[in-house]
C-alpha cells in the first residue's frame, strides 16, 4: 500500500511521510543502520488472525548485529532490548509515552498516530491532536520521548509488524505498586481512548476524548 493510496482511502486525515517537515517535531529518520536482516527475521513470525501481540525482547532479534548498531548509534551504549509488536490494528485506541526515545523498524508498511506529550493537560487529551505518519517497510525511525505513540495501524489487509527498541526493562511488569495511575509498566505511561473498553478493563485510565481515529486500508 502506497502513501498515495492511503491518502485516497482516508481523505479526512492528513497522512504525512517521515520526509515531511512535520515529522521533525515527533521523531527522526535514523541513517547508518541496515535493517534488511532484522526485517527478514521478523517476517518469519506469523501474524495473528486478529488482535495484536507484543514481546519486549525477542531472542532472534537480540542475537543480530542490529542490536549492537542501534545500541551504539541511538542509545550511546545504554543497554537495550529489541522486541516486536505485530498483528491487526486500525484504530488509535490509546497513547503511551516513555522517559526515553523508542526506535522502530517497519517490518511492513504502517502508520503511526502521534501527538505531543506537551498537549496532555492533567493526562487528558483530544484525539484531534493526532498526526498520522506513514512509515515504509525497512525504514528505521526514532520516536522522541516527548511524543505520544501507541500500537501501529496496518497499511493493508495482512496486518503490520514493527520492531521496537527501548532501554532494557521497558514495558515489563512493575516490581512495586505505584501511586501513579498512568504508570502501567516499567518506563510506560498510558492513557486509553474513552471508547476502548478492553484497555480500560485492564486498568488503563481513560484520557482520550474525541473520535477514535481509524486508518482505512481498503
Amino acid at each position: 500500500m502506497t502513501i498515495e493510496n492511503l491518502r485516497k482511502l482516508n481523505p479526512e486525515i492528513e497522512i504525512y511521510s517521515t520526509s515531511d517537515k512535520e515529522f521533525c517535531e515527533y521523531g527522526s529518520v535514523i541513517n547508518g543502520i541496515n535493517t534488511e536482516q532484522i526485517v527478514k527475521v521478523a517476517e518469519k513470525i506469523k501474524l495473528p488472525d486478529e488482535g495484536t501481540r507484543y514481546e519486549a525482547s525477542v531472542e532472534d532479534f537480540e542475537n543480530l548485529a542490529f542490536k549492537d548498531e542501534v545500541t551504539n548509534i541511538c542509545y550511546g551504549e545504554l543497554d537495550v532490548q529489541v522486541g516486536y509488536c505485530w498483528g491487526k490494528s486500525s484504530f488509535l485506541n490509546g497513547w503511551e509515552w516513555h522517559t526515553s526515545s523508542e526506535v522502530n523498524v517497519a517490518v511492513t508498511d504502517l502508520v503511526l498516530l502521534l501527538a505531543k506529550r506537551s498537549e496532555l493537560s492533567h493526562n487528558k487529551i483530544d484525539s484531534s491532536a493526532a498526526k498520522a505518519f506513514y512509515i515504509k517497510k525497512g525504514e528505521i525511525v526514532e520516536i522522541f520521548g516527548t511524543s505520544l505513540h501507541f500500537c501501529p495501524c496496518q497499511a493493508d489487509e495482512n496486518g503490520f509488524g514493527c520492531v521496537v527498541v527501548l532501554p532494557k526493562g521497558s514495558n515489563c511488569p512493575l516490581d512495586n505498586e505505584s501511586n501513579d495511575p498512568y504508570l502501567f509498566r516499567k518506563n510506560k505511561w498510558i492513557v486509553a481512548h474513552n471508547d476502548n473498553l478492553a484497555l480500560i478493563a485492564r486498568g488503563v485510565v481513560a484520557g482520550i476524548s474525541g473520535k477514535n481515529i481509524e486508518i482505512k486500508y481498503c
